[in-house]
């Protein structure tokens, strides 16, 4: 294994690693149903909270499902976007102990690798105060695929000059992990996110409680609070 005193590039996943945009997704979505169909009965945040990872497109046609609606997905999707572009920094925020991980990580190379569109993430980036924290951000739209596919992870290490070897991608699912894997870099998965127990089907090489605990990851310290 490569040392991890030579991991260099940070990227990270953006909903359910960075921020928690559970309530205000769970509420564009829940608009969407009431323009598309009124009086549909709006679906539990928990519910919206597991269609969320794998792009816009795919959270509208789960939602459509679950609520019964017979509209096709590329019809509703331009209706959910005006409706998230609405609301999309209403409750959303970063997760605990994110600004104190960000300046421990200062002098690595950090980048957001999303399957949000691309425009949105880095307006909420931004919005936060966060945007320029990170020397690349790219989302759905960007690039000709989205994660689990590598390209936009060998995308960034192209952008910054960095090797797999020098790399680590964190985030809350299977979906990042597996976007890690198949550019051969180091993993990291966060156990606060959206989908945690798609980490236990497909592990990351280090799990982490809290963002914290990232640093020393990245570091190669032992013993490291918050890590399993």
């Amino acid at each position: 294994m490569t040392p991890a005193s030579s991991r260099r590039l940070v990227v990270f996943d953006l909903d359910g690693t960075l921020v928690d945009s559970a309530r205000d997704l769970a509420a564009a979505v829940n608009a969407m149903l009431e323009r598309l169909s009124p009086g549909t009965p709006p679906l539990p945040e928990g519910e919206v909270r597991g269609f969320i990872g794998e792009g816009a497109r795919l959270l509208v046609r789960r939602s459509l499902a679950r609520a019964g609606l017979p509209h096709p997905p590329e019809d509703a999707l331009p209706v959910f976007m005006e409706c998230y572009r609405a609301r999309m920094l209403d409750t959303t925020r970063p997760y605990p102990g994110l600004a104190e991980t960000l300046d421990a990580l200062a002098s690595h190379t950090l980048a957001v690798l999303t399957n949000k569109p691309g425009d949105l993430s880095r307006a909420i980036l931004d919005g936060l105060g966060l945007g320029g924290r990170f020397a690349c951000v790219y989302g759905g739209g960007d690039l000709p695929a989205r994660k689990p596919d590598p390209a936009g992870l060998v995308r960034i290490m192209a952008d910054t000059g960095l090797q797999p070897a020098a790399t680590v991608m964190v985030g809350d699912s299977a979906i990042d992990v597996l976007t890690g894997r198949a550019a051969g870099v180091f993993t990291v998965g966060v156990t606060y996110g959206f989908a945690p127990e798609s980490l236990r089907a497909t592990p990351p090489d280090v799990l982490i409680h809290d963002l914290r605990a990232l640093p020393a990851v990245v570091s190669g310290a032992s013993g490291i609070p918050g890590m399993c």
